[in-house]
């Protein structure tokens, strides 16, 4: 089967070949509302097809991504391990990313979960505070960041800003997860890190490589998910190498050498 460009970059041959048909019928011949086999769809619509299921894919998974580590952290009633630095560099990370897809009027598939980790990420280093006996300069935290958040969302706001602030996504991303694999290396152990959310934050920066060069065609958004992808590769292989070690165990073990000594 042919793709004809000429006649319309997102229009392709049906499988008769007597007629063109949109790529938006793509959605609802895979769901059986025809019956053309999936191999009749051309190769661009099957890219839009599965950018957009991954997509929307990433953004229902970001929705719960970092309940885990919620979850975790009120359960324990301590944030032991985790690292505070580390949370602000990915939230200005994150928030870079949703200013910019905003300004720039990307569809929401492109970006969506930026906005619930965004939320996430706010809370957990509201907690981290709380639970280090700061809950004043946690709350202070909430109200600074969220009028930030409202300043670079307004018109006030210069585009050379808000790409200035989306390149320096990379160096926070870099700097905010060596932070944390530093702490983990120190302590020995990962601490209340949630290994399910630090999974899911893998596969989804990883999927983002695809969609962001598919949906949005920009670079730039691309080598900021392939530069996530890599940290949160290297965090991802600590929990698996601490995966049996614990705050309670290093703690036990601390014991027993004061005892033989």
């Amino acid at each position: 089967m042919m793709y004809d460009d000429s006649r319309n970059k997102n229009k392709a041959m049906d499988p008769t070949g007597s007629d063109y048909f949109s790529c938006d019928h793509a959605w609802p011949n895979l769901l059986g509302v025809y019956n053309w086999p999936i191999t009749s769809i051309p190769v661009p619509c099957l890219k839009i097809v599965v950018s957009k299921a991954l997509g929307i894919g990433i953004i229902l998974g970001s929705v719960l991504v970092k309940l885990p580590q919620i979850i975790k952290l009120m359960g324990a009633k301590s944030a032991e391990g985790l690292s505070f630095n580390s949370v602000l560099l990915e939230l200005l990370a994150i928030t870079g990313t949703m200013v910019y897809s905003m300004s720039n009027k990307f569809p929401f598939s492109a970006w969506g979960e930026a906005l619930f980790l965004m939320l996430q990420t706010v809370t957990i280093g509201f907690l981290i505070q709380h639970y280090g006996r700061r809950t004043s300069i946690g709350l202070s935290f909430l109200v600074i960041y969220f009028s930030l958040l409202g300043v670079l969302l307004s018109p006030v706001t210069p585009m050379s800003v808000v790409t200035t602030m989306q390149a320096s996504n990379m160096p926070a991303i870099i700097i905010g997860r060596l932070i944390q694999a530093a702490t983990n290396f120190r302590n020995g152990h990962t601490g209340q890190l949630s290994a399910i959310s630090v999974f899911l934050l893998f596969a989804g920066s990883l999927a983002r490589i695809f969609t962001s060069l598919q949906e949005t065609g920009d670079s730039l958004m691309a080598l900021t998910y392939v530069i996530s992808s890599t940290c949160n590769c290297i965090i991802a292989l600590q929990v698996l190498y601490y995966w049996n070690s614990s705050p309670e165990h290093k703690k036990k073990k601390k014991k027993l050498l004061l005892f033989k000594t």
